[in-house]
């Protein structure tokens, strides 16, 4: 049976967990090695980046890049999911100050840069073992998590009062909702995400993904292979390319030394995460580099390349 290895780009129909749109893959592809890069809720639609193969060996380093959403957020009530999940004809609504455009950006602004976020309560994140959407759905009081996130940009795309629509681009690990639900105290009204697009992941577009209908049509007529893109061009790191007798020991662990060293692309530090590719520039594995790129020329020492994976 054949089996894709590379990155597919997947539009997520609202409703669906990503783990039912992973499900449905395996069942359009026949193929069971297949995972995703960043967990969207059921009620947010758009970009999902989908390992398939080899390349789910790669998914933790794709967790790391920025994403880049839309947002719709409803002032004037409070929900305790932070979403739409959490309205009902129980909740109270709020007065909603009569805000213009130079106030909401004020608001939207404050958000930018280094944050600690609160985890919400209803997520899948465990806390002393458990779920805190299990706790919370029980009555019980447990403390939320911080997180540290970055906010990279957040702007305004419009707005129709009590409806904000904006766009934000952010650090792995943001919820959206959280930022939803904080905005409303900043203004003193409350507030709820009512809807979220994923529209970028580091380099990729939400424009250039199939929708689930869409990779069944490909794959019956034999074109899908043309929409997986491989596994080098998703990857932003800097690389080392070796010559082609080293690149056969790269499957053994063994670090390259500067007699290795064909081309650098790219400049790094210590610690930094860099590629190694083969002479005809396949990634064989990604690592850590315990020097400067440009200390390589004159290098001497027996290492300078730490292994965190292999990819072949």
């Amino acid at each position: 049976m054949h089996q894709y290895d590379g990155i597919l780009l997947c539009d997520k129909p609202y409703g669906q967990t990503s783990h039912d749109v992973v499900d449905s893959l395996r069942v359009l592809l026949e193929q069971k090695k297949i995972g995703h890069t960043g967990t969207l809720d059921p009620l947010a639609t758009g970009l999902m980046v989908i390992c398939l193969g080899k390349a789910t060996k790669i998914a933790r380093f794709i967790t790391e890049i920025d994403k880049t959403y839309e947002a719709e957020i409803t002032l004037g009530q409070c929900s305790p999911t932070y979403d739409a999940e959490g309205i009902g004809p129980e909740t109270v609504s709020e007065k909603v100050p009569d805000l213009n455009k130079a106030e909401i950006e004020s608001v939207l602004s404050s958000f930018e840069g280094a944050n600690k976020q609160k985890v919400p309560l209803f997520s899948a994140v465990k806390v002393n073992g458990r779920r805190l959407y299990k706790s919370a759905r029980k009555g019980k009081i447990v403390k939320t998590p911080e997180r540290d996130i970055f906010i990279k940009s957040i702007k305004l795309i419009g707005f129709e009062l009590p409806r904000v629509n904006f766009e934000v681009t952010c650090s792995k690990g943001t919820y959206i909702r959280t930022i939803a639900n904080d905005i409303g105290e900043k203004v003193g009204c409350g507030a709820y995400l009512s809807g979220l697009k994923r529209t970028r992941v580091g380099s990729y577009i939400l424009a250039d993904a199939l929708t689930l209908e869409e990779v069944d049509l490909f794959k019956k007529d034999g074109s899908l292979t043309k929409y997986i893109k491989p596994i080098e061009s998703v990857l932003p790191f800097p690389s080392i390319t070796v010559t082609e007798e080293f690149g056969s020991l790269i499957i053994s662990g063994r670090s390259p030394r500067q007699k290795d060293i064909v081309a650098v692309e790219g400049e790094f530090q210590p610690e930094e995460t860099i590629s190694l590719r083969d002479f005809n520039g396949k990634i064989m594995a990604i690592g850590k580099s315990e020097i400067c790129s440009s200390e390589l020329d004159n290098y001497k020492g027996k290492s300078f390349f730490t292994y965190i994976r292999v990819l072949n």
